[in-house]
């Protein structure tokens, strides 16, 4: 199974980007405890270990790949796969995440991703706009 999600937030890409591969901004933007370096190749978790995988490509403040899976997978299920695009707009960014090789019983991470990514990250870049420090990141 395999779907594909749109969402925009008030915020530059490169803010999205690097709060997505810090664990202190991910935490934050997310909501739940994070652990995240922007080095391919390199491990990560999020949501207290209920998810994790790896750094598969990082693109600069465009494109994020990682290999995903959360404590729901079944034992000898293969990863997922999250693509996140960026696409910066008069700065607004257009978040687009494309989840692969999704098991079937995974439709609910549809859900998911708004509730638990995509309405947190909104509030939280818009909520701390002048506040963000990005280069200790």
């Amino acid at each position: 199974m395999e779907f594909t999600l749109k969402t925009r937030i008030e915020a530059p890409a490169e803010e999205i980007y690097k709060a997505w591969l810090s664990s202190d901004g991910h935490t934050k933007m997310a909501g739940g405890a994070a652990t995240s370096t922007n080095k391919v190749g390199s491990s990560f978790t999020a949501w207290d270990n209920y998810i994790h995988g790896g750094n598969k490509i990082l693109e600069p403040y465009s494109r994020i790949v990682q290999s995903w899976r959360t404590s729901q997978f079944e034992e000898g299920e293969e990863d997922s796969q999250i693509e996140i695009l960026l696409k910066e707009e008069k700065g607004a960014t257009e978040l687009t995440l494309i989840h692969t090789n999704v098991p079937e019983s995974g439709e609910h991470y549809i859900k998911g991703w708004d509730e638990h990514y995509f309405q947190p990250m909104k509030t939280y870049f818009s909520k701390n706009r002048k506040r963000i420090n990005f280069s200790e990141m």
